[in-house]
């Protein structure tokens, strides 16, 4: 009798310490992946700082959450509008390097904005690619070396395709807007998707990497020129074949990834 009840209480207090092991096992591994999004967002947060200084980013509630990301895929919208019309005014309409260097400025003004928003919304909780920011980066610099690009003849000899470029760009951000928005909203529905996720043009990435390896060969071939001794050139090139190379790299793993995917859920089919 005295052995069977040694018995019970051996194996109650072995479940509770089993028990007390798995609790602490999933508090360390929370804590590994809370350490882990702090290293990721330091970045981010050294940002912030240095550009709006000592100012508190988190929003406090979930319907300010939500709203200031609303407030950032309206003024994505708003701005993709303005730029389609001013690289068509620039490319089509007007041909002044005064004009130009407004346009550039937008350029410029927009991806650091959008840095900046991008930052703020990952620090509440949106879930966006780091390539995807940092690429907005690549695109703070590289329109900022067009907008220091002097006037003259290697200037011209680019001006064209970097406007048609623009143009394009801003009609195929456009166009997946409302593409993106409306698979984000039924994942939304079908709870596959969080509430702070921000549509993501990837198609509109692969259409635009092409053409940014073109602007890399045109660029490379201008640097080659006897009389090209501006700078700009080469630097205009680089940031290009950077942009080229993440796009097309990030490309190939989501459609790796989405491979992958199809490939779980026919087997999870036919086990079914």
């Amino acid at each position: 009798m005295r052995l069977s009840e040694t018995h019970r209480l051996y194996k109650q207090k072995l479940e509770e310490v089993s028990k007390l092991q798995d609790s602490c096992s999933h508090a360390i591994a929370r804590q590994r992946n809370k350490l882990k999004e702090l290293i990721v967002s330091l970045g981010d947060w050294l940002y912030l700082s240095l550009v709006l200084g000592i100012v508190n980013v988190t929003l406090l509630n979930k319907h300010s959450k939500f709203t200031y990301k609303d407030e950032y895929e309206k003024f994505k919208l708003v701005l993709t509008v303005l730029l389609l019309f001013f690289s068509f005014t620039c490319r089509f309409v007007f041909s002044y390097r005064a004009l130009d260097a407004h346009f550039n400025f937008l350029l410029v003004w927009y991806y650091c904005t959008l840095t900046i928003r991008e930052s703020i919304l990952i620090s509440n909780g949106s879930r966006i690619n780091g390539w995807w920011v940092f690429h907005h980066y690549v695109f703070c610099f590289l329109y900022g070396v067009m907008l220091t690009y002097p006037e003259g003849i290697l200037y011209q000899m680019f001006r064209n395709q970097f406007l048609a470029y623009c143009l394009y760009q801003s009609f195929v951000q456009f166009l997946q807007y409302y593409y993106q928005s409306g698979c984000l909203y039924r994942l939304r529905a079908l709870g596959e998707s969080h509430n702070m996720d921000l549509p993501v043009g990837e198609r509109e990435v692969t259409h635009c990497c092409f053409w940014q390896l073109y602007n890399v060969l045109t660029l490379f071939r201008m640097a080659q020129l006897p009389e090209c001794r501006k700078w700009q050139v080469f630097m205009c090139g680089c940031s290009y074949l950077v942009l080229f190379m993440g796009n097309f790299s990030t490309t190939l793993g989501v459609v790796y990834h989405k491979y992958i995917h199809n490939i779980e859920k026919d087997n999870w089919t036919l086990c079914k």
